[in-house]
């Protein structure tokens, strides 16, 4: 995410991370993800703060990033109002859609996002 967020959309590290993560089911995961970060930077009303990549702790924004995609099954609403407050938007319907097919996809894969 952070990667994403410095180095922009295609990023060959970030690639080559989910390659050595996920193998050969790698193209879906870093689809879902490059769509989130577009989805959420096109949306967003101001600035989404995060930390350079070799920052041992998270922004506050990148915290409620990984809450929403963590939470979104258990707790949509929970994940919606976390996004809504991240963006600074209320209708994000379909940035929160996203964030739930890239939830699912880590979990398909073995790697479910946890907090």
């Amino acid at each position: 995410m952070r990667q994403l967020g410095a180095q922009g959309l295609n990023d060959a590290a970030t690639a080559h991370a989910f390659i050595t993560a996920f193998g050969k089911g790698f193209r879906g995961p870093l689809l879902l993800l490059r769509a989130l970060m577009a989805e959420m930077s096109a949306a967003s009303a101001g600035p989404i703060q995060i930390a350079p990549w070799c920052c041992a702790r998270m922004t506050a924004s990148e915290g409620a990033l990984i809450e929403v995609i963590a939470s979104i099954e258990r707790d949509s609403e929970r994940a919606r109002l976390l996004l809504s407050d991240l963006l600074g938007i209320r209708r994000v319907d379909g940035v929160l859609a996203t964030a739930n097919a890239l939830a699912n996809a880590f979990a398909d894969a073995g790697m479910p996002v946890e907090v």
